[in-house]
């Protein structure tokens, strides 16, 4: 990227350059990216998705570690979930946890729930009476009001769960903290400030503010990435059209070397201020979460990185290649390889570790002994141990690394 300030609408951008700006923007270049902890980073990542698996620990967690190195378990859990809200959780591209002041810019799915009244469940009778109940009784979970499930499998949910859920898509009620992994439910007037309460965003707005957090997290992004940060289609698809095509958004148009795209034309829109400087700083060399936004989209990771990704937690035993809960490994801007951790006691055990195709076990081995010995710590454990390696000449090598350290 050649003097990268003189960069304006319809920069052309290789594919290295379009990466590193990428990996800047989502934190993972830089000490700068560090600085503000927990509260910056979900800030600058616009959105920090939830997800029940615990491998080495909750993804949440492992998006703050990927970027900010060995912070205490407890005190991410704090920054997420505290008193007064510094977060809430809605739907943003998963069930995500979003920065407190973001809460106008969701009303567009607010008042879509109110309007379709379902979403995975028939909306019950008696919801009034469970808002009434967490307004009289003060902030509840679902224990309080008779427990989440029928009996059934995870989707078979109670009414009262179901109520709650409901209440909480359409604004009524939020969670911006949890009890152990149930989620709490407040009055949104008790836990929203009152200032962010008031404000009445019209869908285009909403669309608007939200593309532009997009556009920030991710840096680059073509439309495809940019829906799947957002999740919106129909309507709201066309709205997001309207905004980048009017500029409305704030991202401008650049053209990204091999990807796809109409000849003669942009490609992918940019962050105006990603664009004002070169990325400089070192690379984060780490385990990221299947959950992670820097990986999100499965074409966009593969476009970005080259690297083909698939969790395969999904997938039946008996044909999984890389294992159940793989986790793909980040140094040198590059996702070199992945690996399927498991705890034993205080060992960390990686049963599957894959280097990317063509890679050298001589070159890569000390990045991998130093996010595994990293995340090992981490997560409280004193001893790595590989079990299985891909090509097998990386394993005596790899050993040699993590005996070293």
């Amino acid at each position: 990227m050649t003097g990268v300030t003189d960069l304006t609408p319809g920069t052309d951008l290789t594919p290295d350059e379009a990466r590193r700006i990428i990996l800047r923007s989502q934190g993972m270049i830089g000490a700068d990216a560090r600085k503000g902890g927990v509260h910056a980073m979900l800030r600058r990542l616009g959105a920090v998705q939830l997800d029940t698996i615990s491998v080495l620990a909750r993804s949440h967690e492992l998006v703050a570690y990927a970027r900010l190195g060995a912070v205490g378990r407890p005190k991410v859990e704090r920054a997420y979930w505290h008193n007064p809200a510094q977060s809430f959780e809605y739907w943003c591209h998963a069930a995500c946890l979003l920065p407190i002041e973001h809460w106008p810019l969701y009303s567009f799915r607010r008042r879509a729930y109110l309007k379709r009244r379902y979403r995975w469940h028939e909306v019950p009778d008696g919801v009034d009476k469970l808002l009434a109940q967490v307004r009289e009784q003060g902030p509840l979970t679902t224990t309080d009001v008779g427990g989440a499930k029928n009996g059934g499998p995870w989707w078979d949910w109670s009414d009262s769960k179901i109520g709650l859920e409901w209440l909480l898509d359409i604004g009524e009620l939020v969670c911006t903290r949890r009890v152990g992994w149930r989620r709490v439910y407040d009055l949104a007037e008790r836990a929203v400030p009152a200032d962010l309460l008031a404000e009445d965003l019209s869908d285009e707005e909403c669309v608007t503010r939200l593309a532009a957090v997009a556009g920030r997290s991710l840096g680059v992004a073509n439309r495809t990435d940019l829906l799947d940060f957002l999740r919106v289609r129909g309507e709201y698809a066309a709205l997001l059209d309207e905004v980048l095509l009017s500029g409305a958004a704030g991202l401008v148009p650049v053209t990204v070397a091999g990807w796809p795209g109409k000849k003669g034309r942009p490609n992918a829109w940019a962050d105006p201020a990603a664009l004002a400087s070169e990325p400089r700083g070192r690379h984060r060399t780490t385990l990221l979460s299947p959950f992670d936004s820097l990986i999100w989209h499965r074409g966009r990771t593969e476009r970005v990185f080259g690297f083909r990704y698939t969790l395969e937690l999904y997938v039946p035993k008996d044909k999984r290649v890389h294992g159940y809960f793989t986790m793909p490994v980040l140094a040198g801007g590059r996702l070199i390889g992945r690996v399927d951790p498991a705890r034993e006691g205080s060992t960390l055990v990686i049963r599957q570790l894959h280097l990317e195709p063509g890679l050298s076990p001589a070159k890569w081995a000390d990045a991998l002994g130093d996010a595994l010995w990293s995340a090992a710590e981490w997560v409280g454990c004193d001893a790595v141990r590989v079990e299985r390696a891909d090509p097998p000449e990386l394993l005596p090598i790899l050993n040699t690394a993590i005996t070293a350290r």
